[in-house]
């Protein structure tokens, strides 16, 4: 009896231990940090990372607010501020970079979107639902730059991830958003 008392414990100790483990590791098994098939907005990454990222792509979504309103100003000083809030925030620079490609900043625009690519990949979220927006922005890019053949093939290659953003190969700040 107490053989069986004391195994009964030990599987008790062990179960206890991997459950306080997990929870303490923060691993969550429900989903991986590899981005799945829907693209991966601002406003679906609130949460994911911690408050600091959160008050970031707060900034940028109303960064992406004044930018859908018709004022760039104000949206770029919002993107700034999430920077200085979180320099890691991979969206940050992805709004950065939509926001000079649609003010021909193009030199700008590359650098933001080669920021953003990095800190993605720093975040280990890569896959269809991030990749949608550097694709199609760097088509943009190319397209700017007067690269069209080679525009033309990464805007096909966006459109085949999500035709409904890239369609009219331009990126809203209210579709990032």
């Amino acid at each position: 009896m107490r053989d069986s008392l004391r195994a009964l414990i030990r599987l008790t100790i062990a179960l206890l231990a991997a459950i306080c483990l997990s929870g303490c590791l923060g691993l969550d098994f429900s989903r991986s940090r590899r981005s799945g098939d829907r693209q991966l907005t601002v406003s679906a990454a609130i949460g994911q990372i911690d408050a600091t990222r959160d008050a970031s792509l707060r900034l940028v979504i109303a960064g992406l607010d004044e930018d859908t309103a018709g004022r760039p100003a104000r949206a770029l000083a919002n993107y700034q501020r999430a920077v200085r809030v979180d320099a890691t925030n991979p969206f940050a620079f992805l709004a950065l970079a939509r926001h000079h490609l649609e003010g021909a900043s193009v030199e700008e625009a590359s650098a933001f979107l080669d920021q953003a690519r990095s800190l993605f990949e720093n975040d280990d979220l890569h896959g269809r639902a991030v990749d949608v927006w550097g694709v199609g922005l760097r088509a943009g890019i190319d397209r700017e730059l007067g690269r069209d053949a080679e525009a033309d093939q990464r805007f096909d290659a966006a459109r085949r991830l999500l035709p409904e953003i890239w369609g009219d190969e331009r990126l809203s700040s209210a579709e990032l958003r």
